[in-house]
């Protein structure tokens, strides 16, 4: 393999083996291993064990981002539905036979302090994540699209803390139904009540489907 090919190797399996074992609990050695590459090779491409997990992350935080927005655009140009989509998006990750729950949480939850750079690393993708929801809302013209974000964000990680421990799509399914509801009683409301925030004509009632 060329070397950019061993790199991207050398993180594939380093993301499943934390996934399936966690952080601290896989060692470089299980890497070697399951990668199929010499020691040597490993530190060549990556000078600690610390510059694996950041790097890592950093990977799957880009693949992760690009193939929602991908997903997300191919299934509707609503930009309101845009914003239901993600909830279809996360349903098909949750639904994957290899999910344990979020290996960002889990590496946060692993390296609690706030300074630690492998927390940092799994924050900035959680920042990154809600600020396309933020982007999505103000697509759709809601008015207060920080509000709209913060909210689906929330619905977004309670589904898949719930989904870890169900196993199940259903939690993600609910979440769009509270989603669904949000949007349709935000699309309701007047221009000058307070808690309405959109600035266009009323449309069609939103599907959760």
């Amino acid at each position: 393999m060329r070397r950019s090919e061993i790199r991207g190797h050398l993180l594939e399996t380093a993301l499943r083996l934390f996934n399936l074992y966690g952080y601290h609990a896989t060692g470089i050695d299980l890497i070697i291993a399951e990668a199929g590459v010499a020691k040597t090779t490993l530190y060549r491409h990556f000078k600690t064990k610390e510059d694996l997990i950041l790097a890592a992350l950093q990977s799957r935080d880009e693949q992760s981002r690009i193939e929602m927005r991908r997903f997300v655009e191919e299934r509707t140009k609503d930009p309101t539905e845009r914003l239901l989509a993600t909830f279809d998006f996360l349903e098909g990750s949750v639904r994957d036979r290899q999910f344990r729950g979020c290996i960002f949480l889990s590496a946060a939850g692993e390296h609690k302090e706030a300074v630690d750079p492998v927390f940092q690393a799994a924050l900035m993708h959680k920042r990154l994540v809600l600020a396309y929801f933020e982007e999505l809302a103000h697509a759709a013209r809601f008015t207060e699209a920080k509000r709209i974000a913060d909210t689906i964000n929330l619905l977004h990680e309670g589904a898949t803390a719930v989904a870890q421990m169900t196993r199940s799509g259903e939690p993600v399914r609910q979440s769009k139904r509270m989603a669904v509801a949000l949007l349709a009683q935000e699309l309701r409301a007047p221009p000058d009540s307070s808690v309405g925030n959109v600035e266009r004509e009323p449309r069609a009632q939103l599907s959760a489907t």
